[in-house]
């Protein structure tokens, strides 16, 4: 994938990034930009940030760039792998750019934008386990590919596909079921993430407690792991979580 982004041509780049639009030649109109810069403070790739941002009228920069940057899929092809129009990966694409000028971003680099939204307290352990999530092809950094194919599902994937999403987040090692340890560790970074001066103020055993009952729920057959059939299956009975899994469904 990464190999093609970067063999694609320039009017490929500007038409993903809607430099123009191809049927008018008009530039985004601004309540587009605004709209846009409001939604990509939610994601964790393209938050807040002082990286300057690529000229999107230069073609000397836009070529410029392409030796050194990692370019992304075709629009069409992106289309084709994700859930999203047109319009919305051109969105999706100027944002991250913006807040990425070099097409990639490296866990380091993630974690940094992730804090910004959790000053209160270290998100550092959950950035890393949320890193790892998108970053699929374990090649240490997050391209405009993968970012747009893991939110693809998070917004616009079936119950089950966010469901296997989650399941694939929780089990650290890969190996096919969650843990306690495992669990654990991801109930660790969250209330750490959240932060001591929370309200109510958390316990030390809440973290411990969380993954009891989680146990107790999803582990059908007390064998001490939960499989993705038990974690599926769990949810779906589950109507909070249901609901929970609805919320982004019309985000963009």
């Amino acid at each position: 994938m990464r190999g093609k982004g970067r063999k694609q041509n320039l009017s490929d780049s500007r038409d993903l990034d809607g430099s123009y639009d191809q049927l008018t030649g008009n530039l985004p109109s601004q309540n587009k930009k605004a709209f846009k810069q409001r939604f990509l403070k939610l994601l964790p790739c393209c938050g807040p940030e002082s990286t300057p941002s690529v000229s999107e009228n230069s073609v000397e920069d836009d070529f410029e760039l392409s030796t050194v940057c990692h370019r992304p899929e075709g629009l069409e092809q992106l289309q084709e792998q994700t859930k999203f129009t047109k319009k919305e990966l051109q969105v999706l694409y100027r944002g991250f750019k913006n807040e990425c000028p070099s097409g990639i971003v490296n866990e380091e680099n993630f974690k940094q934008i992730y804090s910004q939204f959790f000053p209160q307290g270290d998100s550092s352990m959950y950035a890393h386990f949320l890193f790892n999530a998108f970053d699929t092809d374990h090649s240490g950094s997050v391209s405009f590919e993968d970012f747009v194919a893991g939110l693809s599902v998070i917004l616009r994937g079936t119950i089950d596909d966010k469901l296997n999403w989650a399941f694939n987040l929780y089990d650290l090692n890969k190996d096919g079921c969650i843990t306690k340890e495992e669990m654990l560790d991801i109930m660790k970074s969250i209330y750490d993430m959240m932060g001591k001066y929370t309200y109510p103020n958390m316990r030390e055993e809440a973290p411990r407690e969380h993954v009891e009952n989680f146990f107790q729920k999803m582990d059908r057959n007390k064998d001490g792991v939960v499989t993705i059939e038990e974690f599926i299956e769990s949810c779906q009975k589950d109507e909070n979580i249901m609901r929970s899994m609805q919320l982004f469904d019309n985000v963009i």
